[in-house]
């Protein structure tokens, strides 16, 4: 997959520089290309690595889903994609790389060896037509419990040449219990350096900007700590309703959906010690120390809520339980609020306020840090909030 010269994303500052160097050949499947996950993020995603040349010459996408189409379809349907949640501008011949290699498999994991089968054919010929050496990327865009029949499946036909990635997307289990479970179905068949556990939200502008923030800057560390800071704000907002999927949302709720993977995440970054490299084993483990820190916070710290009817950009939207498959008396929270404490030197009784939900007035990310009032403040008269 290469583009002219002429044709790679301007930017002077890459004058002289070495590009950075491209992956392996590979092929990568998608279970549950029909999804919304599918739709919005990962062709968005695909696409806009292709459009800065990151992705392997030799690639190739299987997606894999119940629906019935053919190949020409799934294209079409995530062109449309692209152009709708894409970030970059759409361009023919960055699209038609993408397309030349995306082909389709109707069926899902209950069919059977059948459908696995046929996306071993359709692997096979890619390794012949189109260089992909055996290697194999598996994203698991689907329910969790989906998980355990498309894993044996993979573990059972996988390559016997080349690399294999399996990448799990959350919820990763519905409980300790379950997630316990689903670890040890997955080392059965994968080894740890093969499995890759995703939280998209640690992509984002704001999470990676933290990291800069506090550890590329010195100014910052020294100050870091109960010492200096009053309390943490940690935000989620969205202004989307469940878009439909009130089969995994009633499950799921906004303590699933959000506060236990992208909240904590959020969290841990804030919060964490600096780690000796950011080696990915360096990192989790100072994320772990603050996880283990955060004290289980009591019903007078925490609250649940849900959407009702109202306006959203001018456009009157339903409430929560009357979206379509949401039981009327339904006791899921699509709101939550509230207040943690880390239970470690750095952060003794310094509160984190976090809140998160569905259908609230803006769409927002942020991590605020309130500071401590000066001894004898000489702009009394300033609100608080212009000074973070």
């Amino acid at each position: 997959m290469a583009l002219a010269e002429d044709q790679r994303l301007a930017n002077p500052l890459l004058e002289g520089l070495q590009l950075t160097r491209r992956p392996e050949p590979c092929a990568m499947v998608i279970f549950g290309a029909s999804g919304d996950l599918t739709k919005r993020k990962l062709f968005p995603a695909l696409y806009s690595l292709a459009y800065r040349q990151l992705l392997p010459e030799k690639f190739g996408i299987v997606g894999v889903a119940r629906t019935e189409e053919t190949d020409d379809d799934f294209r079409e349907r995530m062109k449309a994609a692209v152009q709708e949640f894409g970030r970059d501008d759409f361009r023919d011949d960055v699209w038609k790389l993408l397309a030349d290699g995306m082909h389709y498999v109707a069926g899902t994991a209950e069919d059977g060896d059948d459908v696995f089968v046929h996306i071993d054919q359709t692997l096979t010929e890619f390794d012949r037509d189109r260089g992909t050496d055996g290697n194999r990327v598996y994203y698991l865009a689907v329910p969790p419990p989906a998980f355990e029949t498309i894993v044996k499946g993979i573990g059972k036909h996988r390559s016997k040449q080349g690399w294999t990635r399996l990448i799990v997307e959350k919820p990763f289990g519905h409980d300790l219990q379950s997630a316990q479970e689903l670890n040890t179905l997955l080392h059965k068949h994968f080894d740890e350096s093969e499995i890759f556990r995703i939280d998209h939200y640690l992509g984002k502008e704001t999470v990676q900007n933290m990291l800069a923030l506090r550890f590329a800057n010195g100014i910052f560390e020294p100050i870091w700590n109960r010492q200096f800071i009053d309390h943490i704000q940690i935000t989620v907002a969205e202004t989307i309703g469940i878009e439909g999927r009130a089969d995994y949302y009633e499950h799921a709720g906004a303590i699933r959906d959000i506060f236990q993977n992208h909240l904590l995440q959020l969290i841990a970054l804030t919060a964490m010690e600096p780690p000796i490299d950011f080696a990915a084993d360096s990192v989790r483990n100072e994320k772990v120390k603050v996880l283990k820190s955060i004290h289980t916070p009591g019903p007078k710290h925490v609250v649940r809520g849900q959407y009702g009817r109202g306006y959203i950009e001018g456009q009157e939207v339903p409430g929560y339980r009357e979206e379509q498959g949401v039981d009327p008396n339904s006791m899921t929270e699509t709101f939550i609020a509230a207040k943690l404490f880390v239970d470690n030197w750095r952060w003794a009784d310094t509160p984190i306020y976090i809140r998160a939900g569905k259908r609230l007035a803006r769409r927002e990310t942020t991590i605020a840090i309130e500071f401590k009032r000066a001894p004898h403040p000489p702009f009394e008269e300033l609100a608080a909030e212009g000074l973070r």
